[in-house]
């Protein structure tokens, strides 16, 4: 399965360069958030494939306007072709932005899905728009990861977690990917593709 990963920046050979063979084999596509809602309708259209997003911190204009087309899975798991994807949006709460949170709050989410964790018996990707706290974050408040994801990832050994938020051009040392412990870590930033 080819799964098209994209995250805070639209991608100009997708956008502003569009060619049909560039989304030819794409069998799903994962956004973490922070992009416009055009640029995912405009995919979800020309891709032929379901595309799954989570909010951003940027992303409140889709409570006006939401991308047509795509599927939200923030707090639940969604499965695709027996590929369980769970969606966790948002950033560390450092204004009063609506997809912002505290760690508490974050961990109170994950706490409201232990049903659907027990029901499909765990996932396989974790999709967030904030990376893990001290894998792929940054010092900063707006850009720190959430501590609470890391149970998630050890009780449940997902085989990816597919992250934004932290541009790769922020930096000369963010990594694209990391591994913690059986789990591939993804910085989605603009767009990276992953066959699994």
């Amino acid at each position: 399965m080819n799964i098209l990963l994209l995250a805070d920046e639209p991608s100009k050979s997708l956008w502003d360069f569009y060619d049909e063979t560039k989304l030819k084999g794409i069998d799903l596509i994962l956004s973490a958030g922070d992009l416009p809602p055009a640029y995912l309708s405009f995919l979800v259209t020309f891709s032929n494939c379901p595309l799954l997003y989570v909010h951003g911190n940027h992303d409140d204009i889709y409570d006006v306007k939401p991308p047509e087309g795509c599927i939200c899975i923030d707090d639940q798991i969604y499965v695709h072709e027996g590929i369980r994807i769970l969606g966790l949006g948002g950033s560390m709460r450092y204004n009063n932005g609506r997809y912002q949170c505290t760690e508490k709050d974050m961990a109170k989410r994950i706490r409201k899905l232990r049903f659907q964790l027990m029901r499909r018996r765990g996932f396989d990707i974790l999709l967030t728009h904030a990376p893990m706290h001290g894998c792929g974050d940054q010092d900063d408040l707006p850009h720190r990861g959430f501590s609470s994801f890391q149970p998630l990832l050890d009780r449940y050994k997902p085989d990816y977690m597919v992250h934004g938020h932290v541009h790769m051009n922020y930096g000369y040392n963010i990594p694209r990917v990391t591994e913690y412990g059986s789990t591939r870590i993804i910085n989605a930033y603009e767009k990276y593709m992953l066959q699994i």
